[in-house]
């Protein structure tokens, strides 16, 4: 084994930044990481003779404001150069090499898209929100130049999820542009809970601080109507799984706020589910909720936030609610529940669908065409409440 004592740190430790792997050549080092709620590639050259000397590091420069990067190698040792692959909320997925040496790049492949897609008519970008905290909280945006014209009269598809450490990256969808085209805005609210701020922004948003989730969710909401992104009465939102709280809880805090939410198989009986250990996923998710069991905290705080349990005698927004007979990890009875209790309880006449799809399990139905479905019946649900179906794609 060698010997601590003579090993060299070659990159150090930063609180601002979140190593997620590294590549090595003859000549390079590469390290993927991600600092500001960004992914990045930094490239350190390496000395001669002795691996332990660095160069500076070189940051490769990336367009646009808000995009990931995924599937990266280094290829034959020798090689100066490096593959990545690149996807935005308007750039496919997108397979690039570039050469350490030179800082050249060349697109190797692009995931093909039909029906006659022009990147250029899009654009992205990143704007930030203040929590109620004060915490800045990034929020990625796409949407269709041609047609948005930021003056407050915009529908915004608003998506969050907020668990696990996972980062919601931005990514390239083919079916969002059906609703890019007849003038929504789509953004992805990067809130704590997930990984994309690094792990603090995990560890600030799980346990006992589980509502600061809920909150910058709420918050990237008021701020995008207090810029003018879209109509106050046009605010759509969404989350799946996990995402279910973060969208649930925030129709329970600021039912007024939001125009129409879209749950998929959503976890909203948070306090029932924990308590109940003979589920196969439950003691395993106390590491993520805490245990309700044997503390009478984490019981009160998550009865403060779960769902379920806050649903009061008022009006909520227009709402389609889905779940799957044969879901593993979140049980149909939960979206059940909830809507039997929404139902009971709201004062509204606004839409509240439930869809449970009896052939399905947590990711809906294998099928290509069937999932192309769902998405359609989202959209349609989408259209209807806001009014923007008027505006035919067609003629865009």
């Amino acid at each position: 084994m060698a010997d601590p004592t003579a090993m060299t740190t070659l990159v150090p430790h930063s609180a601002d930044k979140k190593i997620e792997g590294v590549a090595v050549a003859k000549d390079f080092l590469s390290v993927f990481c991600r600092a500001g709620g960004l992914q990045g590639i930094n490239t350190y050259k390496l000395g001669a003779g002795m691996p332990s000397s660095l160069g500076d590091a070189a940051d490769l420069p990336f367009d646009e404001d808000a995009y990931s990067l995924f599937g990266a190698s280094q290829g034959p040792f020798a090689s100066p150069l490096l593959r990545y692959g690149y996807t935005s909320m308007t750039t496919p997925s997108t397979v690039v090499d570039v050469d350490l040496g030179t800082g050249e790049k060349v697109v190797k492949k692009v995931q093909p898209v039909l029906g006659g897609f022009d990147q250029a008519r899009y654009e992205t970008k990143r704007v930030w929100a203040k929590a109620a905290d004060g915490t800045p909280v990034p929020v990625s945006l796409v949407w269709n130049k041609g047609v948005v014209k930021f003056d407050g009269s915009t529908p915004l598809l608003l998506d969050g999820y907020g668990a696990y450490e996972i980062c919601n990256d931005p990514y390239f969808s083919s079916s969002r542009l059906s609703l890019l085209d007849r003038g929504f805005v789509f953004a992805v609210a990067h809130i704590r809970g997930g990984g994309e701020m690094g792990r603090m922004w995990y560890e600030t948003g799980k346990y006992l601080d589980k509502r600061n989730t809920v909150t910058d969710f709420i918050a990237c909401a008021e701020h995008l109507v207090a810029t003018q992104v879209c109509h106050p009465k046009k605010v759509c939102i969404e989350g799946r799984s996990a995402g279910g709280i973060t969208v649930g809880a925030s129709v329970n805090m600021r039912p007024d706020l939001f125009c129409a939410a879209i749950a998929g198989v959503p976890f909203v009986d948070v306090v029932t589910t924990m308590l109940d250990d003979s589920i196969p996923l439950t003691i395993t998710e106390w590491e993520e909720w805490g245990n309700p069991v044997t503390s009478s905290e984490y019981y009160n705080y998550m009865k403060s936030y779960s769902p379920v349990d806050n649903v009061e005698k008022k009006g909520y927004p227009n709402m389609l609610v889905t779940a799957g007979l044969h879901d593993p990890r979140v049980a149909y009875w939960e979206p059940s529940k909830w809507v039997a209790k929404l139902r009971d309880r709201k004062t509204d006449d606004n839409l509240l669908l439930f869809k449970c799809d009896l052939g399905a399990g947590h990711f809906s139905k294998s099928g290509r065409f069937d999932k192309l479905k769902e998405i359609a019946l989202e959209h349609a649900f989408l259209l209807k409440v806001t009014g923007a179906a008027a505006a035919p794609a067609s003629k865009l």
